[in-house]
């Protein structure tokens, strides 16, 4: 019987991804793979929808690509590429866009954030359409399901609403996906701004933990974290939403429930806790930054596996469009 298909991107437009993107995705990531046709993408083309440096978004592909190995996905149990290897992403996009209403569009709230930040008359129109090539990255691989955060639901629904009105209109062509959603790891906030969600986007640079950091640092930034008011280790997200962040980001990365950790920590005060908290996230990232800076030793290696992947991508996306090309009404090349 063949294994459910999923697909998932992440954007290489940070030196390092932060401990949201490991827990939040790339760490489930590893897990889906050994139950599901994983297919995961380091999407270069959504980087490019702000202004981004060529020389950089290089680097930072490779970077990214080389977190996902080193994080444990395994090119031989799962399909990882790098988006702009993969023409069909593209070509898709395009007829998904003929079929997307402009009121529909512009209710995504992903654009309405960064036209924000950026000042709407510098938003490029690939912003604006952003959700459409996101949803065409999912259709194109007839994926059953997707990891998706809290924010990308919204995402999500446009692509199963394209691929209904797409299916309705030239026949059953696409898989409408469902949402995967690892709820116990959805609130990992900044370190310094306990209600806000940890993000390169918004975070300070004290606020965010690096995957690709030195320990020293990684320790610094925990021991600094903002705490609460008293002493006591206890999750109370309204009355103690700092304390409560770092039980979670502990809890997730030694396995440990919350409960258990909150009796172990009874009378013991914030400094003990947060050393604690400290040496798990060192303990967890030191392999994988370790991993990472010995697979960027060798570009020509990765380059190769990323290659293998691409081959592999774009052959189910090679099908895909050959269906939709013949169902849209395009000539036969």
């Amino acid at each position: 019987m063949a294994r459910p298909r999923v697909l998932s991107g992440i954007q290489p437009t940070a030196d390092s991804f932060h401990l949201g993107n490991y827990l939040g995705a790339v760490r489930q990531w590893v897990t889906l793979q050994e139950t599901h046709d994983a297919y995961y993408c380091v999407v270069d083309l959504h980087a490019i929808t702000v202004p981004t440096e060529p020389d950089a978004l290089r680097r930072r592909s490779r970077v990214a690509a080389a977190q996902l190995f080193a994080a444990g996905l395994d090119p031989e149990r799962s399909t990882v590429f790098v988006q702009s290897h993969v023409r069909e992403h593209t070509e898709l996009a395009w007829i998904l866009i003929c079929l997307t209403g402009m009121g529909e569009a512009a209710r995504m709230t992903q654009f309405k954030d960064k036209s924000a930040k950026y000042g709407e008359s510098a938003a490029s129109v690939g912003l604006f359409t952003y959700p459409i090539l996101q949803a065409a990255d999912i259709l194109l691989y007839q994926a059953d399901s997707v990891p998706v955060g809290a924010d990308q639901k919204q995402h999500l629904e446009l692509t199963r609403d394209l691929g209904q009105r797409f299916n309705h209109r030239f026949g059953e062509t696409f898989t409408l996906p469902e949402p995967y959603i690892l709820k116990e790891v959805e609130k990992i906030t900044d370190l310094q701004d306990p209600s806000a969600k940890m993000s390169k986007s918004s975070s300070s640079p004290a606020g965010i933990l690096d995957v690709l950091e030195q320990p020293g640092p990684l320790r610094k930034k925990v021991m600094r974290a903002v705490t609460d008011t008293g002493s006591e280790v206890l999750f109370d997200e309204e009355n103690k939403p700092g304390i409560s962040n770092l039980l979670r980001i502990q809890s997730a990365l030694t396995g440990t429930p919350i409960p258990e950790l909150v009796a172990r920590y009874d009378g013991q005060g914030y400094g003990t806790f947060k050393k604690d908290v400290a040496e798990a996230v060192v303990e967890a990232f030191t392999p994988i930054r370790e991993r990472t800076e010995k697979l960027l030793s060798d570009e020509a290696e990765l380059d190769r596996m990323l290659a293998i992947g691409a081959r592999r991508a774009s052959e189910v996306a090679r099908r895909t469009m050959e269906m939709v090309r013949d169902r849209v009404g395009f000539l036969s090349a």
